[in-house]
């Protein structure tokens, strides 16, 4: 048999430990068994042991402290080197958020209100980090916003993932639909990620936009972190704990708008007391019968579960959602909003509503512009332009505009109808909170009585920023 040979160069690569990103995960080439790392599962596939991308940071420490010497061919991320363009001096609590975040290791989680600036942050910690950087955000409206604010931060180029556009450079922004779809392809490409409004990242098909990426640093961002599901300590794994929190009461007046919140009570005509009253009777007679308990986390999927049995669980289902029609359009609240609306004529106010149908209702009433899930980009952006410069004053929306959006003009939010959560109240308080000069915040909170939106209300004010 002949020979074989190998140059000194070659012979090394041949035998040294190597660490290599393969979609998503590493792997480990010529790698004794008693130094694998801890995490690292064999792949009999391959051959070799592989762990999720996730570990990168992890990994390279323990080896660090082991003296082990291998070669690093997963990282594929470079010294940003961009100079950070701003005349703006950050706030006390932006330079102790980002004090915090490095103390850290660069690693965790930055809870600030809607309008406190969250962004400006996350360029410091670009900055700071000076990495290839990929920041992901829940929609395209707020890619839009990153992108622009970013070429503004740090010049061009700035790549995008999302809405049709396939652009990746050392700069990027990505919805988390898109960084979920490209992480096996670019999941090494970055050395710092930012997720923006990081209380989406524990959704199941979400969050390989972090597991999948090697990035030794990582921040999130959000206003309200906790899930009612319970998943938003799935954060603490993949971004890192909360290192820096504010709540809004702790910088209204200084660094947001001053604000006060209104709870006013309406009620329903007797015709529509009597049709709600024998719609709860149907939909809560089938849950006593059936003995479930919908308190806890699995309590309504219990329900929906046994509804779709039988006939009579239908019936109980149609109840319930004729029992929220009957909420969400009850003439009171439009009354009493067309009130708000002449006490407040030189406002700029924004209508929440939970449903389409009221939003519409809404629009051909009061002769306003409705922006839904439906309503396409550029139309939603000609709505909020003439918001922003005056010559709209009033915008109803269902729940789109409950985040990721600009609108420091608005000082005036109308809660008509709304979920029992905690986060979209929060939300759509933000949104009046961004501080102008003389500007007085007010959030209206239109509930029927004696009805179940009464529990809904006050499960969505257990927070700090609707107690006294």
């Amino acid at each position: 048999m002949p020979q074989m040979s190998c140059s000194l160069t070659q012979c090394y690569r041949l035998l040294m430990r190597t660490l290599r990103f393969d979609r998503g995960t590493l792997l480990l080439e010529n790698w004794p068994q008693d130094e694998v790392p801890p995490g690292f599962i064999f792949d009999a596939r391959v051959g070799l042991h592989r762990a999720p991308a996730i570990r990168y940071f992890d990994v390279v420490l323990d080896l660090h402290r082991r003296g082990i010497p291998y070669e690093d061919q997963a990282r594929n991320y470079e010294p940003l080197e961009r100079h950070h363009h701003t005349d703006r001096t950050p706030r006390e609590y932006q330079a102790e958020a980002l004090a915090a975040w490095k103390a850290n290791g660069r690693r965790g989680t930055v809870l600030l209100p809607t309008g406190s600036g969250k962004t400006f942050v996350a360029e410091l910690a670009i900055a700071d980090a000076n990495r290839n950087a990929l920041v992901i955000a829940p929609t395209i409206n707020l890619v839009g916003q990153w992108y622009d604010g970013l070429r503004r931060a740090f010049g061009d180029p700035v790549g995008i993932l999302g809405g049709g556009v396939h652009e990746v450079h050392a700069l990027t922004v990505s919805t988390y639909d898109s960084a979920h779809l490209h992480m096996e392809r670019y999941g090494n490409r970055f050395g710092l990620i930012v997720f923006d409004e990081v209380h989406h990242l524990p959704g199941r098909s979400f969050q390989f936009a972090a597991s999948g990426c090697i990035a030794p640093f990582r921040l999130g961002l959000t206003a309200t972190l906790e899930r009612p599901d319970g998943e938003h300590e799935r954060v603490f794994e993949l971004v890192g704990p909360v290192v820096y929190r504010k709540e809004i009461t702790e910088l209204a007046g200084d660094f947001l708008a001053p604000y006060r919140t209104e709870r006013i009570t309406v009620d329903l005509s007797d015709d529509d007391r009597i049709a709600y009253d024998e719609a709860r009777r149907v939909w809560r007679s089938f849950i006593d019968d059936e003995g479930i308990r919908l308190g806890g986390q699995n309590g309504w999927n219990n329900y929906l579960r046994a509804a779709s049995r039988s006939k009579r669980g239908r019936a109980s289902m149609k109840a319930w959602r004729r029992s929220r029609e009957i909420l969400q359009g009850a003439p009171a609240k439009l009354r009493m909003l067309d009130e708000l609306l002449r006490r407040h004529r030189d406002g700029r106010v924004l209508v929440f509503t939970n449903d389409n149908a009221t939003v519409y209702e809404i629009s051909r009433t009061f002769l306003v512009p409705a922006i839904t899930h439906n309503t396409d980009v550029k139309e939603r952006r000609r709505w909020l332009s003439a918001f922003a410069e005056g010559s709209l004053r009033v915008l109803a929306t269902s729940r789109v505009l409950n985040e990721g959006v600009d609108i420091p003009a608005a000082d005036i939010a109308i809660v008509l109808s709304g979920t029992g959560t905690v986060r979209e109240h929060v939300q759509r308080l933000g949104r009046i909170l961004r501080k102008q000069e003389g500007k007085q915040a007010i959030l209206y909170e239109v509930v029927v009585e004696n009805t179940s939106e009464e529990n809904t209300s006050d499960r969505r004010r257990d927070h700090v920023a609707y107690r006294d």
